[in-house]
C-alpha cells in the first residue's frame, strides 16, 4: 500500500473533537471496559482519568460517577487528548480532601509502551517521531513476541493491543490478577522480559547466558521469520560501510578483521548476511549471531511505564493531535496487514459522517421526532472507518465477559 494518509490539520481539531465526543466516541463499550462487570464496588468511580486541553493544559485526577456522567464531561470539556490511570482507594476527584498518605492506587492494568524511537540507532529509514512501512515491521515483531510470553508464560488472557496513533504501541493486560499485582511484580515482569539493555553510548545491548531462555528462543524463532525480509533487504543493515560496521561491532572480535575483508568484496547486503551467517555458525558462535538479531528486533520496552501502578497512559480511541488518527485496538490475528497510515483520522471519519445522504439522516429520526442520541451515536460511527476498530474492542469485551461469566459459575459449583 503507498504511503498516504487521510488530509489532516490540526487547526480543524478545535472544530472536529466536539464532533467526535458528541458522535463518535464508543462511551458504552469504553464504560464496559473500564467497569469490569460492576463486580467490585467503586471500581469505576475511584478510576483517574486524565485530560490534556488545548494550549496544553493538563487536567488530572479526574473521576466520574457512571457513563452518563464521563460521557457529559468528556463533551463538555473537549480534551486533546485521554490518558487513564489507577483505580485509587478514594474518588480521584476528591484526593485534596482525603488525609495525606490514605489516598493511594490500590489497582490497574498492567501496561506496556513501545516506542519506536527506541529503535533509532538499529534502523536506517526513519528517526525520531517519524515512521514508515518498512520499520513497522518491528511493531509486528514486538506484539508477536510479547503477546506469547505474556500468554504462554506468565498465562494472562485478556490482553487489548492498541496503536498510539502515531509511532507506537500499547498493551493492556486487563486480567484480575494483573491488576492486582504490586509494583515489585510489575517490575519483575516488565525486567523479565527486557533483553535490550544499556543507553546509547552501549554498543553490545544483548548478552545472552548459556543455556538460552526458552523465552528468548521463541522470541528468536518469531524475529527469524521477519530478519532477512526485515533488515537485510529493507533496513538494507548491510548496504554500506557505515551500516556493516555496527553489525561487525556486535560479533566476536576473532572474526571482525576477516568478515571486513569479504564485507569489502560482497555485492550486496544478502550476500554480506550470508558471509556473516556461515562464518558465525560455522564455528559454533550462533550465540552471538542471536544476540546480533536480538539487538535488531527484539521489543524495546519503556520499563517505567510498566513498573508504576500509578502510571498514567494513553487511552484507547484518544486523538493524536499531530496527526489526527485514533488510538485503535488491533487484532493480533492479522497483525501482518495492520497498516498505521490507513488507521481513520479525526478528519476523515467527520467527512464520512458528512458523506451521508439526505435520505439516511432521515432515516435516523422516528415519526416522533429525533431518537435517543445514543442510538443515534451508534449509528453514526457504524457509518464510518471506526466500526472496525470496535468490532475488535467488543470482542475483548465479550471475550472478558465470558472469562468472568465462567469463573463465577464455577465458584458457585455450577457446571455447564
Amino acid at each position: 500500500m503507498a504511503l498516504t494518509e487521510s488530509r489532516y490539520e490540526a487547526s480543524e481539531l478545535p472544530d472536529l473533537l466536539p464532533i467526535y465526543y458528541r458522535r463518535l466516541f464508543p462511551y458504552p463499550q469504553y464504560f464496559r471496559w473500564l467497569n469490569y462487570g460492576g463486580v467490585h464496588k467503586n471500581y469505576f468511580q475511584n478510576r483517574e482519568f486524565s485530560f490534556t486541553l488545548k494550549d496544553d493544559i493538563y487536567v488530572r485526577y479526574q473521576s466520574f460517577n457512571n457513563q452518563n456522567e464521563l460521557e457529559k464531561e468528556m463533551q463538555k470539556m473537549v480534551p486533546y487528548k485521554i490518558d487513564i490511570g489507577a483505580v485509587y482507594s478514594h474518588k480521584p476527584s476528591q484526593h485534596n480532601s482525603v488525609k495525606s498518605g490514605i489516598f493511594q492506587p490500590e489497582a490497574k492494568e498492567l501496561v506496556f509502551d513501545i516506542d519506536m524511537t527506541d529503535y533509532d540507532d538499529v534502523r536506517t529509514c526513519c528517526s525520531s517521531a517519524d515512521i514508515c512501512h518498512k520499520c513497522w515491521t518491528l511493531m509486528t515483531i514486538a506484539i508477536k513476541i510479547l503477546d506469547r510470553a505474556l500468554e504462554e508464560d506468565f498465562g494472562f488472557q485478556h490482553r487489548l493491543w492498541v496503536y498510539s496513533g502515531r509511532r507506537g504501541v500499547h498493551c493492556w493486560v486487563c486480567d484480575e490478577n494483573a491488576r492486582k499485582l504490586s509494583q515489585a511484580a510489575r517490575s519483575a515482569v516488565a525486567e523479565y522480559l527486557s533483553v535490550v539493555k544499556g543507553g546509547t553510548d552501549t554498543i553490545k545491548k544483548v548478552h545472552l547466558t548459556h543455556p538460552i531462555h526458552p523465552s528468548i528462543e521463541e522470541a528468536i524463532n518469531v524475529i527469524n521469520r521477519y530478519f532477512k525480509d526485515y533488515a537485510v533487504d529493507k533496513q538494507d543493515i548491510f548496504g554500506s560501510k557505515e551500516t556493516w560496521q555496527k553489525v561487525l561491532a556486535l560479533a566476536p572480535d576473532e572474526f571482525r578483521e576477516g568478515l571486513q575483508i569479504d564485507f569489502v568484496k560482497a555485492r550486496n547486503s544478502a550476500q554480506r548476511w550470508e558471509l556473516l551467517h556461515r562464518t558465525l555458525t560455522k564455528n559454533m558462535n550462533t550465540y552471538h549471531l542471536k544476540e546480533i538479531m536480538l539487538q535488531y528486533c527484539y521489543p524495546r520496552l519503556d520499563v517505567n511505564v510498566s513498573k508504576g501502578v500509578n502510571h498514567l497512559l494513553k487511552s484507547p480511541f484518544s486523538v493524536h493531535p499531530k496527526t489526527g488518527r485514533i488510538s485503535v485496538p488491533m487484532d493480533v490475528k492479522t497483525l501482518d496487514k495492520f497498516d498505521p497510515f490507513s488507521v481513520p483520522t479525526i478528519s476523515s471519519l467527520c467527512q464520512e459522517l458528512d458523506k451521508k445522504t439526505e435520505a439516511e439522516q432521515e432515516n435516523t429520526s422516528t415519526e416522533n421526532g429525533e431518537e435517543p442520541e445514543m442510538k443515534r451515536r451508534t449509528r453514526d460511527y457504524k457509518k464510518t472507518s471506526l466500526l472496525g476498530p470496535i468490532k475488535i474492542f467488543e470482542q475483548f469485551l465479550d471475550k472478558m465477559e465470558q472469562s468472568r461469566k465462567g469463573l463465577l459459575l464455577k465458584q458457585s459449583g455450577i457446571s455447564y
